[in-house]
C-alpha cells in the first residue's frame, strides 16, 4: 500500500523531474490533492528570476550557430523551475510535435518553437494546435511553405492528422488532401540569410493570395475552410480524444506500444483511457483538465515505476537528487551531449515521429552511459545532495538493522521499488561491515552507506519513473 509521501515522489517524478528528501519531506505536509493543484496552475508562479544570469558564464548563448546550446537554459530550467511541470509538459508536447533544428539550421525558430511550447502546453489543443501550425519551424520542417493553393503540399497536413491529433485509421486519403488545402498560405517571412550577419528571427504570415478560397470536404463536413476550421473540427471527435489520450498515458502513466502500432494495438488501460477521452471531449479538450483528472486518478496513482525514464528525465531527476546546479556550474554546458549520447538529442529529434520510447530507450552503450553517470553523481560527496543522502544514515540516532538501513536508503532515494532481487543485493552489502547507526562515523561508514547508493542506482529500476 502505497504512502502519501511515496505518492507524492511518484507524482513529483511523473510531473516534473523528481525530488530531493528535504524536498518531500516539506511537501508531504500538504495534501496530495493540493500539491496536483499547485503543479497544475502554473500561474500561480513567476518564471526563474535569474535565467537571464547564464549568459554570463555561457555567453555562447547569444549564438544560435548551436542549438544545443540553448538546452544549458532548458535543463537548467527542469533543475530550478518553480514550475516543474511547465517544463515536463514542454518536453513531452516536444516528443509528440516533433520539430528538429537539423533540417533548417535556422537556430531562433527552433528556440521559437520550444518557448511556443512552454507558454502553450497547458492550453486548450485546438490553441496548441494553432499555434504549432503557424510556426516557422514547424511550417519548414513539414514543407508548408511549400503548400500553395494552385498546387499543394500534403506533408503538414498529412502528419497533423497521423501524428499530432487522430492516428492512422481515422481519416481519408481525401481528408489528408482537403486538410493540406485549408493551409495553404500559411507560411513564413523568410529571414535574412545565415552568413555573413547570423540568425534572425522568422515570423508566421498568412497569404490570403495563396490561399485556396475553394469549398473543401474535411470529415464529412464541407465549407470553405480554412486551416483554423480544419483544426476546430479535428478536435471535437472522439479519434482526437482517443489519440491525445494515449500519448498522454504513454508519457506520463505507463509504457504503451509504439506509435505506429496504435491502430492496431488497443491500449492497456480501456478504463484508464475512457477517463481521459471522457475528461477530453467534456471540457472540450481543456489539457489542464485532463491533467488535473489524471494525477488525482487512483489508475495514476497505481502506477508506480512502470514506464523508463527518458534521457531528459534520466538525467534531470539524478541531478535533482543529488546536486544543485547553479547558473555557473560548468557540468551544464555538457548535458546535451550526454543526452545524446544517451540516445536523446533534445531540439533535434530524428524524425517527425520523434522517439521511440519505453524499453527502446535502453541498449547495452545507452544502459553504461546512465548507471555511469548515475554512479559518478551519487558517489561524489562533493556533490550537496549525495552528501546530504550520506549524512541522512549516518545521523540515524539507533542503531540500524540490516533492513532498516535498506529502508532508508529506498525512502532518500526516492520511495523506490525494487525487486526481490535487488533488495536481497542490497541486504547483503547492508549486513556486511560495521554496523549504521547510533551515533557511530567512520571512513567504513560512509563507503558502506555510499556502496548501497551505487548499487541502487546502478539498478534495472533507477531507470524507471
Amino acid at each position: 500500500m502505497a504512502t502519501e509521501k511515496s505518492l507524492i515522489a511518484h507524482l513529483y517524478r511523473r510531473a516534473g523531474f523528481g525530488t530531493t528528501p528535504e524536498m518531500l519531506e516539506k511537501l508531504s505536509k500538504k495534501d496530495y490533492d493540493s500539491i496536483v493543484d499547485d503543479l497544475v496552475d502554473i500561474e500561480k508562479f513567476e518564471e526563474l528570476p535569474d535565467e537571464d544570469v547564464l549568459s554570463r558564464y555561457y555567453p555562447q548563448l547569444s549564438s544560435c550557430d548551436n542549438f544545443g546550446l540553448d538546452n544549458v537554459k532548458w535543463f537548467y530550467r527542469m533543475l530550478n523551475s518553480k514550475k516543474p511541470f511547465q517544463e515536463k509538459m514542454t518536453l513531452f508536447w516536444h516528443h509528440v510535435f516533433a520539430t528538429g533544428w537539423t533540417k533548417s539550421e535556422q537556430g531562433p525558430s527552433i528556440i521559437d518553437h520550444i518557448a511556443m511550447l512552454r507558454k502553450n502546453c497547458l492550453s486548450n489543443l485546438r490553441v496548441l494546435l494553432s499555434e504549432l501550425s503557424a510556426d516557422p519551424a514547424m511550417i519548414f520542417w513539414l514543407d508548408n511553405c511549400e503548400n500553395h493553393g494552385e498546387n499543394i503540399n500534403e506533408n503538414f497536413g498529412r502528419e497533423l492528422l497521423e501524428l499530432f491529433s487522430m492516428g492512422i485509421g481515422n481519416y481519408t486519403e481525401d481528408d489528408i488532401k482537403e486538410a493540406s488545402r485549408a493551409f495553404t498560405g500559411w507560411t513564413f517571412e523568410q529571414p535574412m540569410p545565415l552568413y555573413p550577419y547570423g540568425h534572425f528571427k522568422s515570423h508566421f504570415i498568412y497569404d490570403e493570395n495563396d490561399h485556396d478560397e475553394g469549398k473543401k470536404k474535411f470529415l464529412g463536413q464541407e465549407g470553405n475552410f480554412n486551416g483554423g476550421d480544419i483544426i476546430e473540427i479535428i478536435v471535437k471527435t472522439e479519434a482526437c480524444a482517443n489519440f491525445i489520450s494515449r500519448h498522454i498515458y504513454n508519457f506520463f502513466v505507463a509504457d504503451e506500444p509504439q506509435i505506429p502500432a496504435w491502430s492496431i494495438e488497443p491500449p492497456q488501460d480501456q478504463e484508464a483511457m475512457k477517463i481521459l477521452v471522457h475528461t477530453f471531449l467534456d471540457s472540450d479538450a481543456d489539457i489542464k483538465e485532463v491533467m488535473r483528472v489524471l494525477f488525482k486518478s487512483d489508475f495514476f496513482k497505481n502506477s508506480r515505476f512502470k514506464r523508463v525514464k527518458c534521457p531528459a528525465e534520466f538525467i534531470a531527476s539524478t541531478l535533482k537528487l543529488t546536486t544543485e546546479l547553479g547558473p555557473k556550474d560548468i557540468r551544464l554546458g555538457k548535458l546535451h551531449g550526454l543526452s545524446a549520447v544517451m540516445g536523446q538529442t533534445l531540439l533535434d529529434p530524428p524524425t517527425v515521429e520523434g522517439w521511440h520510447t519505453g524499453k527502446e530507450w535502453i541498449d547495452g552503450g545507452s544502459l553504461t552511459e546512465r548507471i555511469n553517470y548515475a554512479v559518478d553523481l551519487i558517489s561524489d560527496m562533493n556533490n550537496t545532495g549525495s552528501k546530504d543522502l550520506v549524512e541522512r544514515i549516518v545521523a540515524s540516532k539507533s542503531e540500524l538493522s540490516s533492513e532498516e538501513l535498506v529502508k532508508k536508503i529506498l525512502e532518500n532515494i526516492g520511495e523506490l521499488e525494487v525487486s526481490d532481487q535487488t533488495h536481497e543485493q542490497l541486504l547483503e552489502i547492508a549486513s556486511e561491515g560495521p554496523s549504521v547507526g547510533n551515533g557511530k562515523d567512520s571512513k567504513e561508514i560512509r563507503q558502506k552507506i555510499i556502496r548501497l547508493y551505487t548499487l541502487l542506482v546502478s539498478s534495472p529500476e533507477f531507470q524507471l519513473a
